[in-house]
């Protein structure tokens, strides 16, 4: 980072402690590989990370910039009350109503993905459209629940979304799109990334003109046993998530201030 981008860090975070910033600027980098990624819906999708040490407390993207714009400073603190702590941004109201829900179901959580990719809303059609058949899927369909589409942007919708989420970290919302939550920014991209192939997979194979070949039941409870083990351990989807921000940086990605 240049001398000039380490001032103007240095004066966005006068008075912050450092872990909030550290997650700030994580989360910052996690839009702009969203972004890289092709998961955008232009500015109707939304990524938010718990503010360490207050548990009431989490940031989201200021709303109408777009993924790739996005900054450490630029991110909006909200609580669960859907108060604006920051001095300036907007929110999206949607985006507060699924956040909070699944942040007051799920303390165990610190970040929680939202996306409404092709793949994802075109599996979002179909009634437990997920299925074991392949090796992607395996990856996170012992964690699959599904949800309901409800009201958007109504309280009934907040509590519902926390009872569905309570059991399951990949959610599949029907007739809507994805989601996903973790203890870590990169558990939670980890998640999202195999439910994203998962559903990439799911749609080639309902194309084709063969039927599909289902995983014997067999491995797929040695699938859930290994895959619930792994999403427990601290550097689940780490490498992957400190690849990707080297990716986007030498892209020219600025998000650090």
């Amino acid at each position: 980072m240049s001398a000039a981008l380490q001032l103007q860090a240095s004066q966005h975070r006068q008075g912050m402690p450092d872990s909030e910033w550290h997650t700030r600027c994580e989360l910052a980098a996690l839009y702009h590989v969203v972004a890289h990624l092709g998961w955008t819906d232009l500015t109707n999708t939304h990524m938010s990370a718990r503010v360490p040490g207050e548990p009431n407390q989490f940031l989201i993207n200021n709303y109408g910039e777009m993924f790739d714009e996005i900054t450490a400073s630029s991110l909006v603190k909200m609580d669960m009350d859907g108060n604006v702590l920051t001095k300036d941004g907007r929110f999206n109201n949607a985006g507060f109503i699924i956040h909070s829900g699944v942040y007051k179901a799920r303390p165990d959580a610190n970040c929680v993905l939202h996306t409404h990719t092709r793949a994802g809303a075109g599996v979002s059609l179909m009634r437990k459209g997920l299925r074991p058949i392949s090796q992607d899927a395996l990856h996170v369909l012992d964690d699959v629940v599904y949800h309901e589409y409800g009201v958007p942007a109504t309280v009934e919708e907040c509590d519902a979304l926390g009872k569905s989420c309570a059991t399951g970290s990949c959610v599949i919302l029907l007739n809507h799109g994805l989601l996903t939550l973790g203890e870590t920014i990169h558990g939670a991209l980890m998640r999202l990334y195999m439910l994203e192939r998962a559903c990439e997979l799911e749609l080639i194979a309902r194309q084709l003109d063969e039927p599909v070949v289902v995983i014997d039941e067999y491995v797929q409870r040695k699938a859930a046993e290994r895959m619930k083990k792994m999403r427990l351990t601290e550097g689940y989807g780490l490498n992957e998530f400190k690849g990707l921000v080297r990716t986007v940086e030498r892209k020219g990605a600025e998000f650090r201030r």
